[in-house]
């Protein structure tokens, strides 16, 4: 196996995701607006989905805006509206009662999510900065978030490192991840589960087992520990042996490049 000398954060990220999802899952990927925001929500998981497709997960199928299992071989080369009503599918899913129902009788297996607060037990809040009634900036809701943390098998955030981002506590719960810890999220009567990992530009997060606080689980290269801790407003909890977060290979590289997204429309920023 040869590992790649030359690659893009992104595209680091981009195989890092894929690396989590397995054969025969079916992935929510949620909308974004441009730029960064888009590349998180969008442009990763896709690219992810269609790499592990084309590496070890050929049976993964997605659902994305409202477009369930599209040929993701066949990619736009834009993604206008006329280039998304016309993307081979499977289905076209106009009406939200379909997803929150596949959601509620947990038919998802992995769900990207982003947030602009993520507290050490996962729990996100994409609704409001400070207090609630009297927020600093109101932010975009709930949208289906609460319900890919209530009922998703291995929700996955994707999120760029800062300070502001990866707080101690979240002003408000809009997604309840492993709540205060420990065995709290079944106690308040939710599934098992919760989020499964956290990727972000610097560094990839997971949960501990028994107290469910997020922990560092490795740190990309030329990244160290310092620069990981500095954009973090509490501390993970963290091995004595951190390891460097696996290169994207040659192999995997020329697919995201090639194959996957030659018009650079998912990795934009």
């Amino acid at each position: 196996m040869a590992y790649a000398d030359d690659y893009t954060l992104n595209e680091l990220m981009v195989v890092a995701a894929s690396r989590e999802l397995r054969d025969g899952d079916l992935i929510f990927i949620g909308v974004g607006t441009a730029g960064r925001a888009f590349t998180v929500a969008v442009g990763i998981p896709i690219a992810a989905a269609r790499l592990a497709q084309e590496t070890h997960a050929p049976n993964l199928a997605i659902y994305w805006n409202n477009l369930l299992s599209p040929d993701l071989s066949q990619i736009p080369p834009r993604l206008t509206q006329h280039h998304l009503t016309t993307w081979p599918t499977s289905a076209q899913l106009h009406n939200c009662s379909d997803k929150n129902d596949m959601l509620s009788r947990r038919l998802f297996d992995v769900s990207f999510d982003s947030a602009p607060q993520v507290d050490r037990y996962g729990n996100l809040n994409i609704t409001a900065i400070g207090d609630y009634r009297h927020p600093k900036p109101r932010l975009i809701g709930c949208l289906a978030q609460t319900d890919h943390f209530a009922y998703v098998k291995r929700p996955i955030v994707l999120t760029d490192l800062k300070k502001r981002t990866f707080v101690e506590k979240v002003d408000f719960i809009t997604s309840v991840g492993h709540l205060n810890g420990g065995k709290s999220r079944e106690e308040a009567g939710l599934y098992p589960g919760g989020p499964w990992r956290v990727i972000t530009d610097k560094a990839i997060f997971g949960f501990n087992e028994k107290s469910k606080e997020m922990e560092i689980l490795s740190i990309h290269p030329g990244v160290t520990l310092d620069q990981v801790l500095a954009e973090m407003s509490f501390r993970p909890l963290t091995p004595d042996s951190i390891p460097s977060t696996e290169s994207p290979t040659t192999e995997q590289v020329r697919l995201i490049r090639e194959a996957i997204d030659p018009n650079h429309i998912l990795l934009v920023a």
